[in-house]
C-alpha cells in the first residue's frame, strides 16, 4: 500500500533511463523480487542497490523507463525499497506497469532543479512535493482514480483479487 505521505532522500537520473537500465537483461531469469532488488540501477552507478535505502526517491529527467516492456523493471525498484520516482515523463508501458506493481510514480515538470541528496516530502493527496533542502514545492499531475486504487491495494493482482 502507498503511503499518502512521506519523506525520502532523492537520487538523480538523467533522461532515457531505459529499462535495461533499471534492472538489466541478465538478471531477467528470475522474478524473485528480492535477487531484482540487488541489482537495480547497476549499470548506471555501481553499488546502486547497496547505497539506496528504503522510502528513497528517485528523480529523473525525461522518458524514464523506455524500452523494452517487462514489469521487472517497476517491480525491481519498489522491491529495493524505492518509495516513487518523480519525472517529467514516463515511457507508457513503464507507467502502466509501474502501477500494477504498485509503484508509486508522480509526473512533474519541474524537477531540474532538484538534486541528489535533498530531502522531499511528498504529499499525494494534495498533489505536493516540497524540496525540504530549497524549500520549494511543486505540483505533480494528478493521478487518475482507478490507478490510485491500484496503488492503494498494492498493485493489480492484489486489486483484482479484491473484486473476486
Amino acid at each position: 500500500m502507498t503511503q499518502e505521505r512521506f519523506t525520502g532522500k532523492v537520487w538523480r537520473f538523467g533522461a532515457n533511463i531505459d529499462t535495461d537500465v533499471i534492472i538489466a537483461a541478465r538478471y531477467l531469469n528470475t522474478s524473485d523480487e528480492r535477487v531484482l532488488a540487488r541489482h537495480i540501477m547497476e549499470d548506471a552507478r555501481a553499488g546502486f542497490a547497496d547505497i539506496v535505502a528504503d522510502g528513497d526517491i528517485i528523480v529523473a529527467d525525461e522518458n524514464f523507463g523506455c524500452g523494452s516492456s517487462r514489469e521487472h523493471a517497476p517491480l525491481a525498484l519498489k522491491a529495493a525499497g524505492i518509495a516513487c520516482v518523480i519525472a517529467p515523463s514516463f515511457a507508457r508501458i513503464f507507467y502502466r506497469n509501474a502501477f500494477n506493481m504498485g509503484l508509486l510514480i508522480l509526473e512533474c515538470d519541474e524537477v531540474g532543479d532538484i538534486s541528489e541528496g535533498d530531502k522531499l516530502a511528498v504529499d499525494v493527496t494534495k498533489g505536493e512535493i516540497i524540496n525540504q533542502t530549497t524549500s520549494r514545492t511543486y505540483h505533480f499531475k494528478p493521478i487518475p482514480e482507478f490507478m490510485l486504487e491500484l496503488l492503494q491495494s498494492g498493485g493489480l493482482i492484489e486489486y483484482a483479487k479484491k473484486q473476486l
